[in-house]
C-alpha cells in the first residue's frame, strides 16, 4: 500500500518550510554533510498524519518524508528498548549481538562493537559527535556506568533509563531553563548545534555527572547527532502537563478529539488470541494493560500530544538548521525504537511481533538526494540495522564487516539491486509475562513461533532455538488478506505446505543470523 503524504496546517504545530528547488552537488571532503538522527520511543508507524492518525497531526514529521524518502515497510527485529537500540548501534541482529533488556541479560556492548558504531566511525572520520536524551543499553560492563561512551562522545548528555516527561527531576538534566521533555531535548540540541555566549549557562552550570562530557562544537567540524527521546512511551507521559511551565498543548491539546480516536474491534471484550501456557495477562506491568477504556483513552491522547510535541521539535530543529545556515549540508533520519500494541489481540506492551510492535515510520532526509529521490515510498522490507549502514555510507564511509544490516541508498537511488524478501523478528525479554519467540515476516505472509515459559523464566536464552528446540505455540497469518492478523492459519490443513515453508525458513534465519 503507497502512504498518501499530506501537508497540514495547525497553529500549534508551525510547519518549517526548507526551500530547495535543486539538489546540492555532493559535498567533497572539505564538507562532509552533518548526520542529526533523530529516535523516538515506543511510536507506532500509524501515528503521524501520513500514515493515517485519526487525530494526531505532524505537518512538519510529514513535510521532512514529502521532501525526503519514507520505508513504508520499515521494522524493528527486537521490539523492546535496550536490545532495539543495541542493534542500532551494532548494525547486528540480538541473537548476533547477545544484548538482551539488561535487567534479564546482564548484557552490554562491548567496548570494540562500540567502536564499530556509526558514531565512532563518523569520529574517527573527523566528526564533532553528540548523543542526547534518554540511553537504554550499557556501553562497556555494567559496572563502569558507560564510563567509554561518556569519554568518547564528545557531547554526551543523556541519563540511563527512563527520563520522564520532567526532565529537572534528574542532576543530569537541572542546568536546563525547560523542564518538560521535549522542550529540554530542544534546548540541548540548541546548545549542541550553536554554541555561543547566549549558550554558556548550559556549559557552565552542567551537573558534574556530566559536565566533563560537554565540550562545544568546533564550527569547523562536521558533526553528526544523536537524539534519543522517552517519548511518546507510557513510563514519561504520566506527569504531562502536569506542572505550570509545562507548555498549554500538554494539557489541553485534542481534548476536544475523544470520539475521533479509534480502538481495536471488539473493544474491550477482545480474547488475548495465546495460550496460558505462552502468556498470561495478568503478569504484564501495569502501564501496559489495556481492558479499561478511560484509561486507554487517556493514554491515547497523552501519546498523541507526545507526538505533536515531536513534530514541533523536528519543525523547531529545521528552522535552526536554515538559520546557521546548515540545512543544506545536514542529513536528518527520523525512526522509532518500536511499536506498541493498544488494544489489539487484546494486548498492551510490546515485544510481541505483531505489526504493531515491529513497524515503524522510518524517513531519510538529505540535501543531496536528486530531485527523482525525494518525495518517495520505498515498499521493501528494511530493518532498524540498515540505519547505520546508510548512514556511513551518504557520509561517504565503508560500512564495517560486523554489521548485518545493509546501505538502504541502492533503494533511494532506484537501482536494480538483489534485496531481502524477509525479515527475522525474534523476542528474548522473559520477565513481565512475556514470552519468547521468534518470527520470519514476509511480504505476504508472517509465522510466528512461542517457546515454554516453564524454565525460561527471567533467563537469556538465544542458543535456545538455534539448537533444535521446538515451540509449543504457532501462529501463521496471511498479511495480504488478514492485515490485522486475527486469522490464525496454522491449524487449517490447506496451509500446511506454508506453514512448513516458514517453519524451516526461521529455523535457517535464526541459525545464519546468530553467526
Amino acid at each position: 500500500m503507497k502512504i498518501q503524504i499530506v501537508l497540514v496546517l495547525a497553529s500549534l504545530l508551525p510547519v518549517v518550510s526548507i526551500a530547495q528547488a535543486e539538489p546540492v552537488d555532493q559535498p567533497n571532503a572539505s564538507a562532509k554533510p552533518n548526520v542529526i538522527f533523530i529516535k523516538t520511543d515506543d511510536q507506532r508507524f500509524d501515528s503521524l498524519s501520513m500514515t493515517g492518525h485519526p487525530v494526531t497531526k505532524t505537518p512538519n514529521i510529514d513535510q521532512l518524508a514529502a521532501e525526503g524518502v519514507f520505508f513504508n515497510q520499515a521494522l524493528i527485529t527486537s521490539p523492546i528498548c535496550g536490545p532495539s537500540r543495541a542493534n542500532f548501534f551494532t548494525g547486528q541482529w540480538e541473537r548476533k549481538n547477545r544484548v538482551g533488556f539488561t535487567y534479564v541479560s546482564k548484557n552490554f556492548i562491548p567496548t570494540e562493537l562500540f567502536d564499530n558504531s556509526w558514531l565512532m566511525q563518523l569520529k574517527r572520520a573527523g566528526y564533532f559527535t553528540g548523543y542526547i536524551g534518554k540511553h537504554h543499553t550499557n556501553i562497556g560492563e555494567i559496572k563502569q556506568q558507560n564510563r567509554y561512551m561518556k569519554e568518547n562522545v564528545d557531547f554526551c548528555y543523556m541519563k540511563p533509563g527512563h527520563l520522564g516527561f520532567d526532565l529537572m527531576k534528574w542532576k543530569q538534566f537541572q542546568n536546563l531553563k525547560h523542564s518538560s521533555q521535549i522542550e529540554g531535548l530542544f534546548e540541548a540540541t540548541d546548545a549542541f548545534i550553536r554554541p555561543g555566549k547566549d549558550k554558556d549557562y548550559f556549559f557552565e552550570n552542567a551537573d558534574s555527572s556530566v559536565k566533563d562530557f560537554l565540550r562545544q562544537r568546533h564550527s569547523d567540524k562536521p558533526f553528526c547527532l544523536s537524539i534519543n527521546f522517552n517519548l511518546p512511551h507510557a513510563a514519561s507521559i504520566g506527569g504531562m502537563g502536569s506542572k505550570s511551565t509545562d507548555p498549554e498543548m500538554y494539557r489541553s491539546l485534542y481534548s476536544d478529539k475523544a470520539d475521533d480516536f479509534v480502538f481495536p474491534k471488539g473493544y474491550p471484550n477482545i480474547e488475548v488470541p495465546l495460550p496460558d501456557d505462552v502468556f498470561r495477562q495478568d503478569e504484564l506491568m501495569g502501564y501496559y494493560r489495556t481492558t479499561n477504556p478511560p484509561r486507554l483513552l487517556d493514554k491515547k491522547t497523552k501519546m498523541a500530544r507526545a507526538v505533536a510535541g515531536i513534530d514541533r521539535f523536528v519543525g523547531n530543529l529545521r528552522q535552526t538548521l536554515a538559520e546557521m545556515d546548515l540545512a543544506s549540508n545536514t542529513i536528518l533520519v527520523f525512526i522509532s525504537d518500536h511499536g506498541l500494541l493498544l488494544g489489539e489481540h487484546g494486548l498492551g506492551g510490546k515485544t510481541f511481533l505483531y505489526e504493531e510492535s515491529i513497524r515503524v515510520p522510518l524517513i531519510f532526509y538529505s540535501p543531496y538526494f536528486e530531485k527523482n529521490e525525494r518525495g518517495k515510498t520505498i515498499d521493501k522490507l528494511v530493518v532498524g540495522q540498515d540505519v547505520p549502514a546508510t548512514i556511513l555510507e551518504l557520509c561517504g564511509l565503508p560500512v564495517p564487516a560486523t554489521y548485518q544490516g545493509e546501505s538502504l541508498l541502492p533503494l533511494i537511488q532506484g537501482r536494480e539491486v538483489s534485496w531481502r524478501e524477509d525479515v527475522f523478528c525474534e523476542n528474548l525479554f522473559t520477565d513481565q509475562g512475556y514470552p519468547r519467540m521468534e518470527a520470519v515476516r514476509g511480504k505476504n505472509w508472517k509465522y510466528i513461533r512461542y517457546f515454554s515459559r516453564e524454565h525460561d523464566r527471567k533467563k537469556y536464552l538465544p542458543k535456545a532455538s538455534t539448537g533444535g528446540e521446538q515451540p509449543i505455540y504457532e501462529e501463521l497469518f496471511d498479511l495480504k488478506k488478514d492485515p490485522k492478523e486475527q486469522n490464525n492459519l496454522a491449524t487449517v490443513p490447506e496451509y500446511e505446505s506454508v506453514l512448513k515453508e516458514h517453519r524451516a525458513r526461521c529455523q535457517v534465519l535464526v541459525t545464519e543470523l546468530a553467526k
